[in-house]
């Protein structure tokens, strides 16, 4: 979070990053958290569930984009080829919606 860009606004994240650290920290960035928190935790925090089910949504695209298997063992050398890659797998997962819907 600390590399140049604009301000994250939300961090989404599993219950592996529940813990008062992580949320102190980006609270002081002015970002809310939306991490479920783990059964053992005394308080138990409320999240926003439908911010939380966009998380479900990024996690299927990262599943469609491994099943190249170039993106998934990494096979390219250089950063630009690599996004070039991830690009036309996108725009190939992105072609496929419009295809196969009627």
């Amino acid at each position: 979070m600390d590399e140049p860009g604009p301000e994250p606004k939300v961090l989404i994240a599993d219950k592996g990053y529940d813990s008062d650290a992580i949320r102190e920290d980006l609270v002081e960035r002015g970002a809310e958290p939306v991490i479920p928190p783990r059964k053992n935790r005394k308080v138990q925090l409320q999240i926003d569930g439908y911010i939380y089910a966009l998380r479900n949504v990024i996690e299927r695209c990262f599943s469609k984009l491994k099943q190249s298997r170039r993106l998934a063992t990494r096979y390219d050398k250089t950063a630009a080829s690599y996004i070039g890659f991830v690009l036309i797998a996108s725009a190939r997962i992105w072609i496929r919606h419009f295809v196969n819907t009627p």
